[in-house]
């Protein structure tokens, strides 16, 4: 939820970093709020209910030039295409495509999701309750939108409860977060146990912090995996900061093989909440409001899935309910601030 604090150690930082300094004011306050309130009116982008799918795979900040570098490894990964779409970050996503339009869809589908925004938005409402002082207006503006609650939805599972932030897990790092294994061990009991109409499947990589190269190793996370923002900022070495989100990347593309080789689908899309933006029109990260095109254009990958049986499922869904504390580490943990 990213305030814009007028802090004296806020002040230092834009000084040192003038471009993000930017990026958090002036776009923000001038370009960023108007259009998530023109969002509010309109609809900026396509709405993914409105396509043709029966699994749809979301992988969280996924730039379309970032998969194309990478799907020569990848035999699932033909056509490209690209779709525009109607959030610049999840919150805005989740906000605007389960709307009251397409509940009749929705009421059919199952959503399970390792990103933290999904409860806030479709079930705590938080977006319509929070006080505009305790966050920035583009987020408190999301609440004008005619959103269902979970209640529409045919199922459900908060997949980011699993190996909380700052405890060690069988699948991933301390220090990151839902690892994809959860997702797609969910995905495969609930596609064999169910038959919904349609299944949404959102990983949370390769979304930052970047874990992957640090579980290989058994390492801690070096600078400009958890913290690419500040190490882009003051070094400027955009290439390491780019050949380590494409490893983020493979992290979870490898898992996304497994799932296609155990579900059946007919039609399954590859695609992304939104993108991600390492300077490129002196934006960073990936913000409410924002239409920078590589925040908002996703790629759109069509592919199948057929069912195998190579790999049982073995972990139940979460049932335990997260404190508002432990709510907030995850936010901190994935570059936010409440």
């Amino acid at each position: 939820m990213l305030k814009h604090d007028l802090s004296w150690d806020n002040i230092k930082k834009g000084l040192q970093n003038p471009r993000q300094a930017i990026d958090n004011t002036v776009l923000e306050l001038a370009l960023r709020t108007p259009l998530t309130y023109l969002n509010t009116k309109t609809t900026i982008g396509t709405n993914v209910f409105s396509c043709d799918w029966d699994v749809l795979i979301l992988l969280d900040t996924c730039r379309v030039d970032a998969l194309r570098e990478v799907a020569p490894e990848y035999d699932f990964i033909s056509n490209i295409n690209q779709k525009r779409s109607v959030g610049g970050r999840s919150p805005e996503w989740i906000a605007k495509t389960f709307v009251e339009e397409y509940e009749s869809t929705i009421q059919n589908t199952a959503y399970l999701s390792a990103n933290v925004f999904s409860k806030q938005i479709l079930q705590e409402r938080h977006h319509e309750s929070v006080p505009p002082t305790e966050v920035n207006l583009a987020y408190s503006l999301l609440g004008r939108l005619p959103t269902v609650d979970v209640s529409s939805l045919g199922h459900f599972e908060y997949l980011y409860e699993y190996e909380p932030v700052g405890e060690e897990g069988p699948f991933g790092h301390k220090d990151g977060g839902t690892p994809p294994r959860y997702v797609t061990d969910r995905a495969i009991a609930v596609g064999r146990d169910h038959d919904f109409d349609r299944l949404i499947l959102h990983y949370l990589q390769p979304h930052p912090p970047y874990v992957a190269n640090a579980v290989e190793s058994g390492q801690k996370l070096k600078r400009h995996e958890s913290d690419w923002w500040g190490y882009l900022g003051s070094t400027g070495d955009y290439e390491t900061i780019w050949n380590t989100y494409l490893d983020e990347l493979r992290y979870v593309l490898d898992d996304v093989e497994i799932l296609l080789n155990n579900l059946d689908a007919e039609r399954v899309a590859i695609s992304a909440d939104h993108g991600e933006s390492f300077g490129e029109y002196w934006e960073y990260g990936h913000k409410t409001g924002s239409i920078n095109p590589y925040v908002r254009t996703v790629p759109w990958v069509e592919t199948t899935a057929n069912d195998t049986g190579s790999y049982s499922s073995s972990i139940s869904p979460p049932t335990e309910k997260e404190s508002d504390g432990a709510v907030e580490d995850r936010l901190a943990a994935l570059g936010y601030r409440m």
